[in-house]
Parts: structure tokens; C-alpha cells; sequence
């Protein structure tokens, strides 16, 4: 002990030393100091911490760093998957606005934004991530000083401030699946949800998803002993949280509160005490709502710097500070090869989702996802008649609406959206839904073939804020109309007739998810839609018309279909969206499968993280499956 002691004193002096000879310091005398600030953040980690309140957990040193700061319990990630999340983090603003809610997909920010380490740059901070990015938006130049294996505060000039970022991938979902031997936490303790079935695959892929956790609780203290070594400890606001939820089925991927929910672990040291939100106590839990939007203004709001005006988050410290949020607000669109879309909000004791494709069935096969042993068990024994509601919900379709008490229900599994003692509350939510959708200008509301296309020489963002180019009302009243799965289809055909091709797919997509019937009635104006100028409306009337129409319209539809498959062609993003309606089609596909063969797996004018190897997986299911 005397010997570590006697190193921290030396490596103090040192850096002092330095900082003499340096001369003047970066920052000027007139300033008041401004605070370091380190975020050690990981994978797939939901609340399930010590500190969290979680017994089953064994995280002494995360919860030594809780003991002298504060938890946030009810932070939301926005999105239930990395990039998007993580797009979220750093630009400020919903993926929903800028068009980069799709896992893996690639888009623009407007002329003149920066990610916000770039604005931590202008105000003078020295700013590394170590390691991971992978963000849905291009990043502007000077986002960084270092973002490597190499980045670390050590590096900065002396005297200067910084912000550094160290992610720690050992909780990833793929580590759960990676390991072999007996796990360190009990499985006979592990608390099963009431949506997975009880089986051995599932207990041992808990047990080591907290036996990750405690290797990441080891890894985390390396960096806050290197803090303590420079003598930083006293000037350095320290956050800790995972980027989504648990890696877990049904939690990853998914925008209920299980896949959102993480906690926040804030400490700031005695010098910035004034800098920390108006609720933070040493030691104490918070219930505070906090989103993964609100975290860019909060840390400019740290380094004095007042956040932009574009900015869609709410700094929750700092002096530009505001009032805690009411609701929060989450999304899922496409994961990696599966197109869904679906909006969540919670306030402190609910959460409600909108499904916007009550279609499909939650579980829709990702190939990444059937690669953990719970979801491969879960699936064989539903498709053995094996399992009881509420193991059951995951592999069937959607209702419009979800409403969870996250007080007596903690899975999420009794939908309160029908019952009649909790009517005002859904009215409530759906009119936060509506009012947030209109607010930040959704542009996820169109197929993302379609708002690619619309951004071209622009950006999504940009489409979204132009009603000429985006009538957003138009289109969400269509949308809302369509998954309602209510009322008659005249709302539908005029829907089909709109001028925006947006409000013409979701007339198309409203016979679709009806069905039989709904199609019948609508089936000269699908006939007509598969001509339509928008490859997407042409999509979505085809599926239509091949699962539900006369026996006439099925090889028109899958040569619709076929002709919009070709990624060189049409582009990746059409490619996939009509590569799932063929899938959906199941057997009456069959005719399409020499000719499947012959698809080209990657567009060559997309962005390598699109042609990632999502179109090769469905062109390889459909290979075995049809």
C-alpha cells in the first residue's frame, strides 16, 4: 500500500512538474475551472448493477463510485441497439429526425452541425474516445482530437481540460453466447422474465450476462485508479452507463422499458458540486427521467457552453439545467436485416408503444439474435406448442397499442391498453406520442428507401422541417389510420390517391395489415399502386396483393417484387425492404427462388456499413427457407 502511495505522489509530481515548465495553462486565468469529465460506458447493460438495487449483481467497484455520487435509475437509451443509440448520444437529437434510426444505416447531419465533442473542442478540451463510434450520421471533421485504442486523457496538453470516453465491449450480447464453464453467479438464483420460458439455456445466458457485468465492474476500476494516480479524482465528474438495455431477447432490440432502461451513475467531486443537477444527493437514488438525447447539452452545459438551438435533449446539469423532463421517448426501426417500427414513451410509473406494424410478429428472425442460445430454445419449443401466454406474445403479431405499470408489472407482459379504468391514461400517452412525433418531425414515419431518396443533395433532417417536401401530418394521421387495424377502408383509398407518396404507402400498407378482406375491397387501387412512381408504395401493394389478392395477382406481385430485389439496381434500402415482403410471402415465393439466386448481395454505391451483410442474410434465408 505504501508503495502505490508512494507512486500516485510521484506521478503527482511529475505532472505538476510539467505543467510548470509548459508555461501558461490552455486555459485562460479569467475562466472560472471548468471540470474534466470521464464516461466509462458498455455494452448491452441494463440497471443491473448493485448500486441499481440489483442483489443478484456483483459490482463492488461500480457501486464504491455510486456510494460518492448519484444514480439516475430511469435513464432511458432512446433506442434498444447500439448505433442508433449511440447517434443519439452524440448528435443531440432523435435518430428519428435525422434519419439515423435504422441499425447500421448511414446519413448526413445538416451544413454547419457538430457532433458534440466538437463543441467541447471550440470551448478548449482535449476530447478521446476509446474505442467504439459506430454512429448512423457521417462525422464532420474535428469531431476528435483521438478516437483509437490510443485515445486517453494523458495525451492532452498540460493544463488542459478534457472529456474522454473508455467502452468496454466484454458485455456485449455476443460475449453471453461466447463463454463456456461454469458462470460465476448461481443460475438456480437467476431471475427468470415472465416472458422467457424457465430452461437451462436461459439461466446459463443470465448467469453470464451478470458474470459480464462483473468482468466489465474489473475493468472500470483500472481507469478510475489511473484518475486517482494523476491526481484528477478531485477535478474529474465521472458518469458510468451501459448503451442500451440488457443484450438479452426481448430486452436488445426492443423499445419496451427492459431494452431502454439503463442507469446513470454520476459523481462529481466537491470542487463541481454546483455544477451537479438540482436533485443530487451523495449516495442517493434518483428517479429522475433522463434520456440519451439529453446527454450532448448536459456535458456542453458542464463546460459552460450553452447548447444549440437544433438540439432536441435538455441538459439535466450544469448551468444551463432545466426542469426534469415528463416523458420520455423511444423508438425501434429496422434491426439489421428486419424492418419494424415501433415508438415508445414513459413517464415514471408507465410505458406506452405505438406499433406502426402490427404485422409482423415481434420476433422476426435476425440471424445475429438466433446465434444467443435463449432465443434458438425460445423459438423451437413455441414452434413445438410448448409454451403458455406470456411466453407466447413474442412470436405472434402485434396490437396496435401497448400500456405497461411498470409498479405491478415489471416484465411488461399485462397489456393495459383496452382496460377501461385506464382509458385516460392511454389517451395521455397517445397525445404525448403525437405531440413528440410532430415535434421532432419524424421522418421514420417513411420507408427508408423513400426519405433516402427525398434527401438526396440534402438531408433527412432538412426533408423533415419542409412541408413542402415532408407533410408530416399528412403522413402520421395516414400511418395511425393504417396500424389502427380500425374502421373501413374509404380512409385507406383516399389515402392511396394522396399526392405524397408517404400517405399513398400507408394506404397501401393499411390493406396489407388488414388483410383479406381489406384487400378485396381495395384491389383496383393496389393493382394501380404496383405501378406507382414510389418503389415503396409499389412494395407494399405487391405484398398485399401476393399474401391476400385473387390468384391472378400473385405472379404480378412477385415479379413487382423480383424486379425491386436487385440491390445494384434500386439501391440497398429497397432491396431489403422488398426482400422481407418476399419472405412474408413464405411458400407462394417459391417461384422466385432460381432467380433469387442470382440477386447481387451488395450494392456497390451504398455505405459500407449498409451493405454490412444484411442483404446476403435474407438472400441466404430465403435460399433455404423457399
Amino acid at each position: 500500500m505504501a508503495a502505490k502511495a508512494g507512486s500516485i505522489a510521484s506521478r503527482r509530481a511529475l505532472l505538476t512538474g510539467v505543467a510548470g515548465l509548459a508555461g501558461a495553462p490552455l486555459v485562460r486565468s479569467a475562466q472560472p475551472p471548468r471540470p474534466n469529465i470521464l464516461w466509462l460506458t458498455c455494452e448491452d447493460t441494463g440497471p443491473h448493477l448493485g448500486a441499481c438495487g440489483d442483489a443478484y449483481s456483483v459490482t463492488p467497484n461500480l457501486d464504491r463510485l455510486a456510494g460518492r455520487g448519484c444514480v439516475y435509475g430511469n435513464a432511458w437509451s432512446n433506442a434498444p441497439v447500439c448505433a442508433p443509440a449511440r447517434t443519439t448520444i452524440i448528435s443531440g437529437v432523435y435518430p428519428t429526425a435525422t434519419g439515423s434510426e435504422h441499425m447500421r444505416s448511414m446519413t448526413r447531419m445538416p451544413a454547419g452541425w457538430k457532433m458534440f465533442p466538437g463543441y467541447l473542442r471550440e470551448a478548449g478540451y482535449y476530447c478521446t474516445n476509446n474505442l467504439k463510434e459506430d454512429y448512423n450520421l457521417e462525422k464532420p471533421e474535428g469531431t476528435w482530437d483521438e478516437s483509437s485504442q490510443a485515445g486517453h486523457w494523458r495525451n492532452r496538453a498540460p493544463g488542459q481540460p478534457f472529456f474522454a470516453v473508455f467502452n468496454y465491449e466484454s458485455t456485449h450480447e455476443g460475449q453471453i453466447r461466447n463463454k463456456t464453464g461454469p458462470t460465476l453467479h448461481d443460475q438456480a438464483r437467476v431471475r427468470v422474465p415472465a416472458y422467457h420460458p424457465d430452461t437451462p439455456e436461459v439461466r446459463r445466458d443470465w448467469a453470464q450476462y451478470y458474470d459480464n457485468i462483473t468482468t466489465m465492474d474489473k475493468q472500470v476500476q483500472v481507469r478510475l485508479d489511473e484518475l486517482e494516480e494523476d491526481g484528477l479524482a478531485g477535478d474529474t465528474i465521472v458518469f458510468f452507463y451501459g448503451d442500451h438495455g440488457s443484450g438479452m431477447p426481448r430486452s436488445k432490440r426492443f423499445p419496451y422499458n427492459s431494452g431502454l432502461q439503463v442507469c446513470i451513475v454520476a459523481a462529481f467531486p466537491e470542487k463541481f458540486r454546483h455544477l451537479a443537477p438540482k436533485d443530487y444527493a451523495v449516495g442517493a437514488r434518483s428517479g429522475r427521467l433522463i434520456g440519451f438525447v439529453d446527454l450532448a447539452p448536459t456535458m456542453l452545459s458542464l463546460a459552460g457552453v450553452k447548447p444549440p438551438a437544433f438540439y432536441q435533449g435538455q441538459a439535466f446539469a450544469g448551468p444551463f439545467e432545466t426542469q426534469p423532463r415528463a416523458y420520455s421517448f423511444g423508438f425501434r426501426g429496422r434491426m439489421d436485416e428486419r424492418y419494424d417500427l415501433m415508438r415508445t414513451v414513459r413517464d415514471q410509473r408507465y410505458v406506452y408503444i405505438r406499433n406502426y406494424h402490427p404485422h409482423r410478429i415481434y420476433g422476426q428472425h435476425i440471424a445475429y439474435m438466433w446465434a444467443t442460445p435463449t432465443t434458438a430454445v425460445w423459438d423451437r419449443l413455441y414452434r413445438e406448442g410448448k409454451l403458455k401466454p406470456p411466453q407466447t406474445y413474442f412470436w405472434e403479431t402485434k396490437p396496435p397499442e401497448e400500456l405497461y405499470d411498470l409498479q405491478t408489472d415489471r416484465d411488461e407482459v399485462a397489456n393495459l391498453a383496452s382496460s377501461p379504468e385506464h382509458k385516460s391514461t392511454l389517451e395521455r400517452f397517445r397525445k404525448a406520442h403525437t405531440e413528440h412525433e410532430i415535434a421532432v418531425r419524424d421522418v421514420g414515419l417513411l420507408p427508408e428507401a423513400e426519405f433516402q431518396a427525398r434527401a438526396a443533395g440534402s438531408t433527412p433532417y432538412e426533408v423533415g422541417h419542409d412541408a413542402r417536401r415532408y407533410p408530416l401530418e399528412r403522413v402520421l394521421a395516414a400511418a395511425q389510420l393504417a396500424s389502427s387495424l380500425q374502421g373501413g377502408v374509404s380512409g385507406l383509398l383516399k389515402a392511396l390517391e394522396d399526392s405524397d407518396a408517404g400517405v399513398r404507402y400507408w394506404g397501401a400498407m393499411g390493406a396489407l395489415m388488414r388483410g383479406e378482406a381489406a384487400v378485396k375491397a381495395m384491389h383496383d387501387a393496389l393493382v394501380k399502386a404496383m405501378a406507382d412512381a414510389s418503389p415503396s408504395v409499389r412494395i407494399a401493394a405487391a405484398e398485399a396483393l401476393g399474401r391476400y389478392g385473387d390468384e391472378g395477382d400473385l405472379a404480378p406481385a412477385l415479379e413487382a417484387l423480383i424486379q425491386l430485389a436487385d440491390s445494384v439496381k434500386n439501391g440497398s434500402y429497397c432491396a431489403l425492404q422488398a426482400l422481407n415482403a418476399i419472405d412474408a410471402l413464405g411458400p407462394k415465393a417459391a417461384p422466385l427462388k432460381d432467380r433469387l439466386k442470382t440477386l447481387p448481395a451488395v450494392d456497390p454505391n451504398s455505405p459500407a456499413r449498409v451493405n454490412k451483410e444484411y442483404t446476403a442474410r435474407l438472400l441466404e434465408r430465403l435460399g433455404r427457407t423457399l
